[in-house]
């Protein structure tokens, strides 16, 4: 269970140097345009060393540099702000977070003037955090399905405190003279735990939402052995399904994502809910971006567009996979010189 002091930092109980807590908000704008702005703000503070590494993203386009997107910001050393406290920090690069209601309510500021951009939200919580751990929660964890040992050395260390929450964002975005209002459905996580500069498995963390009655965020793994270019199955870790204010933990399911340069193209999803319910999504991408969130990992992003049920939708599909592991996919495909 998520407790209100979980939105806080919390003592390490390992003394490996790269104990971590990261703080995601992904959410978009203008998403009924031709030109939808897929956002992400991050913070990965590794309190032990005293560092934070903080990316900030605005992408409108189909990138695979992220330069080449509309806005990229980087930072890998900045100084955890002392005393520490992840209700309430401001560091160097710009960015400010406020979180007001514990787990509830965060308000986010970013400036960087140089680059003419401004960036405030509001992210209010639509439902109590959800705990992947949590058996009483969480029916993949109850029934103990995932035994990928090469999981459990990536995200399972990372992920050993984890939640994921879905909620109204609402706000505005100012780049380069444009401004852009903010009102849209997503799904921020915060999470705790060792997080390794190598990463040795993937994970495919992707959502659709579509009002603030209906969400649906899952969790998957998947495989690079047919290549950058190929459909790959999913093979679900956790999830759940938010309606009309209530969260059904997802119990079973995969689907399949189509690709290219591993980047998720077209995704089909079957989960089945713990009330025994099966949602049927489709998603096409409207973006890409390689999102770095921390050097060791590529996150393939791709905003899309969710149908289900005759309803639209919008929310990312971030599928992380490790630089060796691209390294290895990329040789099968293009040889050894």
């Amino acid at each position: 269970m998520i407790r209100p002091e979980d939105a806080q930092f919390h003592p390490p109980t390992s003394d490996d140097p790269l104990w971590a807590e990261t703080n995601y908000f992904g959410l978009y704008a203008g998403q009924d345009t031709a030109t939808p702005l897929n956002i992400g703000v991050y913070g990965l503070f590794r309190e032990p060393l005293g560092a934070v590494g903080s990316t900030v993203s605005v992408n409108s386009r189909r990138v695979t540099m992220p330069w080449a997107a509309d806005y990229w910001d980087a930072w890998e050393h900045l100084v955890v702000p002392q005393p520490s406290n992840l209700l309430d920090y401001e560091l160097a690069n710009g960015l400010k977070v406020v979180c007001s209601e514990p787990n509830k309510v965060w308000d986010v500021d970013y400036s960087d003037p140089a680059a003419e951009l401004e960036l405030h939200f509001r992210f209010t919580g639509l439902m109590d955090p959800y705990d992947i751990n949590d058996p009483a929660q969480d029916p993949m964890a109850a029934a103990k399905t995932h035994a990928d040992k090469d999981w459990d050395l990536t995200w399972g260390h990372a992920y050993a405190g984890h939640f994921d929450l879905t909620g109204q964002v609402e706000g505005e975005i100012s780049l380069r003279g444009a401004t852009t209002p903010i009102d849209c459905v997503s799904t921020m996580d915060h999470s705790w735990g060792v997080r390794a500069e190598r990463q040795t498995s993937r994970l495919s963390w992707m959502h659709a939402h579509f009002s603030k009655d209906l969400a649906v965020h899952a969790l998957f793994d998947f495989g690079t052995d047919a290549g950058p270019d190929a459909p790959s199955p999913l093979t679900m870790t956790h999830g759940y399904v938010l309606e009309n204010g209530k969260v059904q933990g997802l119990k079973g399911g995969g689907g399949t994502t189509w690709r290219t340069g591993f980047y998720p193209e077209a995704i089909q999803l079957s989960v089945t809910d713990s009330s025994d319910r099966t949602w049927e999504l489709e998603g096409t991408a409207l973006t890409t971006f390689p999102w770095q969130a921390w050097p060791g990992t590529v996150g393939h992003n791709s905003l899309h567009r969710w149908t289900c049920n005759g309803m639209t939708g919008y929310g990312e599909c971030m599928d992380f996979i490790g630089l060796g592991e691209l390294g290895a996919a990329y040789n099968r495909v293009l040889g050894t010189r």
